[in-house]
């Protein structure tokens, strides 16, 4: 999926060496956080993790979808971001545990990922065996705070990868998503773009995850993901804990992490004092 906008500053990247630049080692290491594959099965996934209290909850960030296409017809060879997002979000963060888990193919060496192909990332990208391979990492580095809970925060498509862990497990405290898919049919047809049927659409799970506290950031100028996507998640998932926040003169990849610090300050509650349980009924597997 692509727009004009997007397509020409993608055309322009592959052009400008100061696209190339991007290195994300460097922006790890800055915040602590150290690279590490993790051989999920199908997958061999790249995290940059810093894990220092093990007494605390873990915080895992999820990537977007990258770059995916290198227009709106040709799919790209390799679906690692040019500038990760996610990560950047990761790096602003100060809790004491942080994991940043890229998407399936992104980062890793191709030669260390047999089952990657292009339809990990178009049609297959919410595919069963993508979301289980993410959240098997989640539990890789989970067992490193045991007992404690998780939080999730997916960027883009990463948001949709969010939702969809979340519906598998029982420790999840909380979702945070930004300029999230979280109705992949409804930005499909937006964009006038072919369905998915090989992947799950996150909001057919809204109610399994409704309670868990979560808050679902959009930008008021976000033409690829508008906040109706967002709003459209909360009305299916129900107003008692979720929220959707339009952060004014945000794009879709432009000016989140400047103010993510103060975006994070805001937690995500459930309208109730106590947080209800999760529901026993979330056994069905994306």
């Amino acid at each position: 999926m692509s727009t004009p906008t997007g397509l020409l500053a993608l055309l322009l990247c592959g052009a400008l060496s100061a696209c190339a630049t991007f290195d994300p080692d460097a922006l790890a290491a800055a915040a602590r956080l150290r690279r590490q594959y993790v051989d999920t099965g199908r997958f061999v996934l790249t995290a940059f993790v810093r894990v220092s209290q093990p007494g605390k909850p873990l915080r895992v960030y999820i990537e977007g979808d990258g770059a995916a296409w290198l227009s709106r017809t040709e799919p790209a060879p390799d679906p690692t971001p040019r500038e990760a997002l996610g990560l950047a979000l990761a790096a602003e963060d100060p809790a004491p545990n942080v994991v940043y888990l890229a998407r399936p193919c992104q980062f890793t060496p191709m030669a260390m990922n047999p089952s990657c192909g292009i339809p990990y990332w178009t049609s297959k990208r919410f595919a069963t065996e993508v979301i289980a391979s993410m959240d098997a990492a989640v539990s890789r580095f989970a067992a490193l705070t045991p007992g404690q809970g998780v939080e999730l925060v997916g960027y883009s498509g990463g948001g949709a990868v969010a939702v969809l862990i979340a519906a598998r497990r029982r420790d999840v405290m909380s979702i945070r998503t930004v300029a999230g898919n979280l109705d992949s049919e409804f930005v499909n047809r937006l964009h006038g773009v072919s369905p998915m049927p090989a992947s799950a659409d996150p909001i057919e799970f809204a109610r399994r995850v409704a309670p868990i506290p979560q808050l679902h950031f959009s930008g008021a100028e976000d033409e690829v993901v508008p906040p109706a996507v967002a709003q459209r998640f909360v009305n299916a998932a129900g107003t008692r804990c979720a929220r959707a926040l339009t952060v004014a003169g945000l794009s879709h990849d432009s000016g989140w992490r400047d103010n993510w610090p103060a975006l994070l300050a805001i937690a995500p509650t459930c309208a109730m004092t106590a947080a209800a349980p999760l529901a026993a009924s979330r056994t069905a597997l994306p």
